[in-house]
């Protein structure tokens, strides 16, 4: 029996910014840099040996097991995952979020979050600054649990659940990278007004009225993605199991001819949504400002959960 092949993929150590040395007899730079506070620098240097720390143990772990497996930095990802059973990501969410645009549906990906928020130290530090680390909303494991996460998976006892993901259609041409958390379609400017118009359909079947709007974007997310910035946006979240999409209009400029009701609802697994853009330009956002599409006066735009599952080992704790 061939031996299962695990890539381990994992967060780079320079997204945390280093305590600079400075160089003997170096001029001072003019202006006068500012003065950090020197907690906030220990907390940054604590965060990446943490970090380090936690990838030099899944690393023992994997190497403690029957496996063939190879650590791979996340930003070196720029082909799809094939040759893999499974994918370990190291980091937080938003390295599996970086893995999930690369797989399909037929590999499974479990994360380990490799800095957890400490709630003391963030009680500790409230009045000097945000102490709070990494989320992990969407990772079943960190160094303290790894190795028995692993042992479930690979002896079958843990199975994944398959999120949806949302595909995004651009003048009739599939977008290559599927959303795990949501999209914006917004002006490349925060402070520009984005100017556009959507129908929610069920197939070939018109559904509701059309909106036009005038505001600072459209989101749309998964019940993954419910949690985090729909929800800041006055969303609100969904079991994580669910296919429904959530839709919210940010910052609409208030007309007598929109109905407010529109502006926030649901695309249910049967429906999809039609965008028609008005402004000059625009941005398709896929989970972050890192993966982006242009678009321009004119484009149209599909919106749907059409799109390959993602398998994840998700946390115990999480609500189903």
């Amino acid at each position: 029996m061939s031996r299962r092949r695990v890539l381990l993929l994992l967060k780079p150590f320079d997204v945390y910014p280093s305590r600079a040395s400075p160089k003997a007899n170096a001029p001072l730079p003019s202006p006068l840099p500012r003065v950090v506070n020197p907690k906030v620098l220990s907390f940054l240097d604590d965060r990446r040996r943490v970090h380090k720390d936690t990838i030099n143990f899944c690393q023992d772990v994997l190497r403690r097991k029957s496996l063939d497996w190879e650590p791979m930095m996340r930003n070196k990802l720029s082909h799809p995952i094939h040759h893999a059973d499974l994918v370990v990501t190291v980091g937080g969410d938003g390295t599996l979020l970086q893995a999930s645009h690369f797989l399909d549906g037929s590999i499974p990906v479990v994360g380990v979050n490799s800095d957890p928020t400490q709630v003391e130290e963030v009680d500790k530090f409230s009045d000097e600054f945000d102490a709070t680390r990494s989320t992990g909303y969407l990772c079943a494991a960190t160094a303290k649990n790894f190795e028995q996460v692993l042992d479930e998976i690979l002896e079958g006892h843990k199975h994944p659940s398959e999120l949806t993901r949302i595909s995004v259609n651009l003048n009739g041409n599939l977008l290559p990278t599927f959303a795990l958390n949501d999209i914006l379609v917004a002006h490349p400017c925060p402070a520009t007004v984005s100017r556009f118009s959507f129908r929610v359909r069920r197939h070939s079947i018109k559904d509701l009225n059309l909106v036009n709007c005038r505001s600072s974007g459209l989101r749309v997310s998964t019940a993954a993605g419910s949690t985090a910035a729909m929800l800041s946006a006055g969303g609100f979240p969904m079991p994580i199991n669910t296919q429904d999409l959530q839709y919210i209009v940010r910052e609409p400029i208030s007309s007598r001819a929109a109905d407010p009701l529109l502006m926030h609802g649901l695309i249910r697994p049967d429906e999809l949504m039609h965008v028609a853009w008005y402004s000059q330009e625009g941005v398709i956002y896929v989970d972050g400002p890192h993966v982006f599409y242009s678009i321009q006066h004119g484009d149209t735009i599909s919106i749907s959960k059409e799109a390959p599952v993602l398998k994840v080992y998700l946390p115990e704790s999480l609500p189903r």
